[in-house]
């Protein structure tokens, strides 16, 4: 299931019980430190996970971890760090492995 909020309003709850999620985050969100918040904001979370820049210009999260932390995180995705832009946040279940921890990749 992908779920898709605009100008912050979910379209619908997301249901990621017993697994991970998959953001795709879109708007001005490379090159203005948005993957350096999403590891410091997830870890302070306590969450596990990884985050990277897309090709397209968009930054994709993968992240797990308790569900109230998990929704504070989307919530935060909306916003980033303060040079961020988020036009969109797209959410799809992830069943994939995802490794204790939460770091950046390149």
């Amino acid at each position: 299931m992908t779920l898709s909020w605009n100008l912050n309003r979910p379209v619908c709850a997301p249901d990621y019980s017993g697994h991970g999620v998959r953001v795709i985050i879109e708007g001005r969100v490379q090159g203005v430190w948005y993957r350096g918040w999403t590891v410091e904001t997830a870890r302070a979370l306590g969450l596990n996970g990884w985050v990277r820049n897309l090709a397209d210009g968009n930054v994709e999260v993968v992240f797990s971890g308790p569900e109230q932390a998990m929704d504070d995180m989307l919530v935060r995705c909306h916003q980033g760090p303060p040079a961020a832009r988020v036009r969109s946040v797209t959410v799809e279940s992830w069943r994939g492995p995802i490794t204790p921890g939460f770091h950046q990749m390149r």
